[in-house]
């Protein structure tokens, strides 16, 4: 193959909820084919599969974004060296990303502790493992890591949340890693119009029967859809970033595993809307990705004989054929998992597995596309 995308597709169907809010606390929405439809923000579930990660694969594989960037620094360096105190492993802490040009030191305080950089800094475990290392090595030494070897040390083995989703510094913009997982925005397959939840609590106090009226009333602001999910994975650029072909496999696998599996939280205690996919379809490309929305520009209409779940996969299905027929798109490897019957029209695009095998056989043809054993 000249090239390996895995485009990853799903339909899940979640009840009342408010998985994602605007900034009123609506559940957020979006227009497409001319109807509003419910929606959930890339950016909302990539960090639902980045804290899914943590589950499959190792802490030394992952990273860890955050402007407290000297915190996180000095603890790994007192670990190195239980000796020195919290305040001279802050001060080495700081001065290592002040010497990176990553945060800032304020002359009028005349200290340096507990930096934190202007933004959120993405750095992976074994990173911040050998900045901290360097940032010892050069104290004993009775010098200073200078920016060379600063760049150096966060410009080489990354993690694997970092190598999918990306990296960008403004003020080190060659340290920057294109991410390789593309996520679109989760949208309704049909039409919805948001719903009010009138709620009230009782003041567990009140013992006295004559007083009356609730300790609290509010409203939550929710709705409930079947929607459709899509992203891809460019296999070649995960590769060069990560330069393992064992560990771009396991990436795929776990990345594919936390997709179906994740779910954001917003307001998960009050409508504990944790589903999983009605189907998973995943189509192994040599060409381009293909996001096959398209399928729902007109908005799915459930009717006595069918429901959503069964006419959006079946949209989905003649979707799929006709773009592929119409461009001379001929994937490489296609597998899906259905659940139940009402998806099973999906069945006719790919080799219908469970989501295990559908994982385990995504994982083998990347290896091959590697050039690996599978």
């Amino acid at each position: 193959m000249s090239r390996a995308i895995i485009d990853v597709y799903a339909l899940q169907t979640v009840p009342p909820s408010n998985l994602n809010r605007d900034d009123t606390g609506s559940p957020k929405t979006a227009v497409y084919g001319g109807v509003r439809r419910a929606r959930v923000s890339s950016q909302a579930w990539k960090r639902a599969i980045r804290l899914a990660f943590a589950g499959l694969l190792d802490r030394s594989q992952l990273g860890e974004r955050t402007k407290r960037v000297g915190e996180s620094l000095a603890a790994r360096i007192r670990a190195l060296d239980p000796g020195l105190t919290e305040e001279a492993a802050s001060a080495l802490a700081a001065e290592v990303f002040v010497a990176g040009g990553l945060a800032k030191f304020d002359k009028k305080k005349g200290e340096m502790k507990d930096v934190e950089s202007g933004y959120l800094l993405f750095l992976s475990h074994r990173q911040l493992d050998n900045l901290a290392a360097a940032a010892l090595d050069a104290s004993r030494a009775g010098s200073a890591l200078d920016k060379a070897r600063f760049k150096e040390l966060v410009n080489t083995e990354h993690s694997v949340d970092i190598a999918m989703f990306g990296r960008m510094v403004a003020d080190m913009a060659d340290i920057n890693v294109d991410a390789a997982c593309q996520v679109s925005h989760a949208i309704s397959v049909h039409a919805v119009d948001n719903e009010f939840d009138y709620f009230t609590a009782v003041d567990d106090r009140k013992a006295d029967a004559a007083e009356t009226g609730a300790g609290m009333i509010g409203t939550v602001e929710f709705n409930s859809s079947t929607l459709y999910r899509y992203a891809t994975v460019d296999v070649d650029a995960l590769h060069r970033t990560l330069g393992d072909a064992g560990a771009t496999r396991a990436a795929v696998e776990a990345f594919l595993t936390a997709f179906a599996r994740s779910m954001p939280t917003g307001k998960q205690n009050t409508f504990a809307h944790r589903t999983l996919p009605d189907a998973v379809l995943v189509r192994l490309r040599d060409t381009q990705p293909i996001n096959l929305v398209g399928a729902f520009e007109t908005p799915i209409v459930e009717t006595h004989a069918a429901g959503r779940v069964e006419l959006a996969a079946a949209a989905l299905a003649r979707h799929t054929v006709a773009v592929e027929n119409a461009y001379g798109e001929r994937p490489v490897g296609s597998w899906v998992t259905q659940v139940g019957e009402k998806t099973a029209v999906l069945a006719d695009l790919g080799k219908a597995v469970s989501f295990t095998e559908l994982v385990a056989g995504v994982g083998e043809q990347v290896a091959v596309a590697l050039g690996q054993p599978a």
